[in-house]
């Protein structure tokens, strides 16, 4: 697929120095349209989608808020951290969003797992379906988002009543 202008310009806004020290894309030579449609297909195999995961991380951070800068135990089995810091930054896609300094690290106590993310991160992948590029230094995979933060996936549709069980 061919890459649009705005992704294109996007995509410059998204290198090493633009926007911060080390940009979005890491190694990752692929054109933006190739990342986001890569990313697109594997939300889609993980049976959710960007919203659903935004969705979740807000959630788990709008809760972790109450721990002032510690963590703060969460439905039980996470413990989320939220740290502010001053500043903002605008999204790469120009959509005029400027994006406080939020990082969010939430801990999975079941599966001993963590995940740390930014408030652009929740822009970027709710409204953008964007990950980052892979090898990026702040890449999250959508996988790891998916099992760590449990987020929900896509209620499967009843079969209508007219529909013969099984078959």
């Amino acid at each position: 697929m061919k890459q649009s202008p705005d992704l294109t310009t996007a995509q410059e806004r998204m290198k090493p120095g633009v926007i911060t020290s080390c940009g979005f894309l890491g190694p990752d030579r692929r054109n933006l349209i190739e990342i986001l449609l890569d990313d697109e297909a594997l939300v889609q195999r993980l049976n959710t989608t960007h919203k659903k995961i935004a969705e979740r991380m807000k959630e788990l951070r709008d809760k972790g808020l109450a721990g002032l800068g510690m963590f703060e135990k969460v439905e039980e089995k996470f413990e989320v951290k939220v740290d502010s810091m001053r500043g903002q930054l605008p999204s790469p896609f120009e959509d005029h969003v400027m994006i406080g300094k939020q990082n969010t690290v939430v801990r999975n106590l079941k599966l001993n797992k963590e995940v740390t993310f930014t408030d652009l991160h929740i822009h970027m992948i709710e409204f953008h379906g964007f990950y980052q590029g892979k090898g990026s230094m702040f890449r999250i995979e959508p996988e790891d988002l998916v099992k760590i933060l449990e987020v929900r996936k896509n209620e499967e549709k009843p079969l209508p009543d007219y529909y013969p069980s099984g078959k």
